[in-house]
């Protein structure tokens, strides 16, 4: 890891630097961003530091607001894209040599949330790994042609929703196929990342300082299973997947005539209704992909506090709720997700 050349001249005031850097990406402030980032390096802050408490701690606060809905989606994508470009301007101003292996970093098909795996990325080289950095959303045959084509010592994985495990179980199948040991990371794989070893992975690490050490000093993992996880979704996910556009449709129909108010609905609120109840239905698939209500009872209760935030009634997730589960009565395991997270929404 790098070593700072000198003592600092500012005040390493994380909190403070974290609100700094804030105001700074909310205001869209690029040049602002990026000078107090160069500015906090070039005085012997360490770039780990940097990339790790002032960016990815403000990454964190940007999205706490998005879910308030204190930022709009727009301030928030114009945020990101100023950390992003901080980044890059601190990674610039590091160049260690690869001393170690190779790795690949892909965000997994459908994963849209790359600012980590870049940080990631960025932490790697400052280890003296080689890096390949795929980005967001990397189709899964395109994954492994690249494997072919660079022979990396191990692949990164991030999967921040769950509803994309379902794709991440057959990257890192692939992967593990191909010979590649495989890394994972993001919420997506659960607390502690207790999805992540089910699905195949060799190892799971809680964020990027935890996957540095991780691939520094336990790597390649010892004793690994040399069986890989086959498919996990049964009968009722495959219910789920194939009708899940007439699960939507219907619930939409549904949903107009039991929850009036949805009558004065402007189209937009009708459009962002309908991306609401995809929703529903993609996580209680992910739920039933890997046999764990928590994924979808903890997508109901995230989703109920951003729609109260947003002036929706709870009464109206519920009537959500309700509206595909009548359409899955015959199918039990189904059926008692959605209860759960009905219950969940009456306490």
């Amino acid at each position: 890891m790098s070593v700072p050349s000198a003592a600092p001249r500012r005040s390493y005031d994380t909190d403070g630097l974290v609100d700094e850097f804030l105001q700074l990406v909310g205001d869209g402030d690029e040049y602002g961003a990026v000078e107090l980032i160069t500015e906090l390096h070039d005085s012997g802050v360490p770039a780990e530091r940097l990339m790790i408490d002032v960016i990815g701690g403000a990454q964190t606060r940007v999205g706490e607001l998005w879910a308030a809905n204190e930022w709009s989606v727009a301030r928030e994508h114009a945020a990101t894209a100023i950390s992003e470009r901080a980044l890059a301007a601190l990674a610039l101003r590091t160049n260690v040599k690869p001393t170690r292996g190779r790795v690949t970093i892909a965000c997994v098909d459908g994963e849209w949330h790359a600012l980590p795996t870049r940080m990631l990325a960025e932490m790697l080289r400052l280890d003296g790994w080689r890096v390949d950095f795929l980005g967001a959303n990397v189709p899964g045959p395109h994954l492994i042609s690249h494997l072919h084509q660079t022979g990396p010592d191990v692949v990164a994985l991030s999967c921040m929703i769950a509803t994309r495990l379902p794709r991440a179980h057959a990257a890192i199948t692939a992967c593990r196929t191909a010979g590649i040991p495989v890394i994972a990371g993001g919420r997506g794989f659960g607390p502690g990342g207790r999805y992540a070893q089910h699905l195949g992975a060799d190892a799971w690490a809680a964020g990027a300082e935890e996957a540095v050490r991780r691939l520094a000093h336990n790597w390649p993992p010892h004793n690994q299973d040399p069986q890989l996880s086959a498919f996990l979704g049964d009968e009722e996910y495959t219910y789920v997947v194939r009708h899940r556009p007439e699960l939507i449709n219907t619930a939409m129909r549904q949903l107009t005539e039991a929850y009036p108010a949805m009558r004065e609905y402007s189209q937009r609120q009708l459009d962002s209704t309908a991306e609401d109840m995809a929703h529903i239905v993609d996580f209680l698939a992910a739920a039933l992909y890997v046999s764990e209500t928590a994924i979808f009872t903890d997508f109901v209760a995230w989703t109920n506090e951003v729609l109260q935030a947003r002036g929706v009634p709870a009464v109206a997730l519920r009537v959500g709720l309700e509206t595909v589960q009548a359409q899955l009565r015959d199918y039990p395991t189904a059926a008692a997700m959605l209860t759960a997270g009905m219950r969940l929404l009456n306490q």
